[in-house]
């Protein structure tokens, strides 16, 4: 909260703080004031959609620099809760040239669908991406992390695609 001669300022937990005049009748009404944050379902479901709506950001400023062509597809990755999709793309025909998921079965046997794909679980989609590609001749890729941190089972996936032979 600041306060300055003509207005004061709240910050309520959302992405620009709400002001509010002394001196103009103000929708806003502060029946009691806590320092204190204490979590409530709504807050953790508002910061769960802005997690989702800042990756989706994320990813469409990262699709306007990084363009699959003939000569260097576009390695796309996606994420969910419980798997791994890899997808070589020429966007200049908006054509999937090869794939590979965590749902295939070399790579499925393996996994426990309990929990969330692991970094050993990244690194077979990694290795089996880069064997697919090979075998159709594509040796050059662009990698586009989807939005998501380069780390953990991403960086796990694009480490492995790169030792078994695609060069980013």
């Amino acid at each position: 909260m600041s306060c300055n001669a003509t207005s004061l300022s709240f910050g309520l937990g959302f992405r620009t703080p709400k002001f509010a005049s002394p001196f103009l009748p103000s929708p806003l009404r502060l029946s009691s004031f806590s320092t204190q944050w204490q979590p409530n379902a709504l807050s953790i479901e508002a910061k769960a959609g802005t997690r989702r709506v800042d990756r989706t950001a994320r990813h469409s400023r990262i699709r306007k620099k990084v363009e699959g062509t003939p000569e260097r597809p576009r390695l796309s990755v996606f994420r969910s809760n419980k798997h791994l999709y890899v997808q070589v793309i020429d966007d200049s025909k908006m054509h999937t040239l090869a794939s590979a998921s965590t749902m295939q079965k070399p790579i499925s046997d393996d996994l426990n669908y309990s929990s969330a794909p692991t970094i050993d679980v990244a690194k077979k989609v990694g290795k089996a991406i880069a064997k697919s590609c090979l075998e159709k001749g594509i040796t050059k890729v662009a990698f586009d992390r989807g939005g998501y941190p380069y780390h953990g089972r991403i960086e796990a996936l694009a480490d492995a695609a790169r030792e078994h032979g695609l060069q980013f």
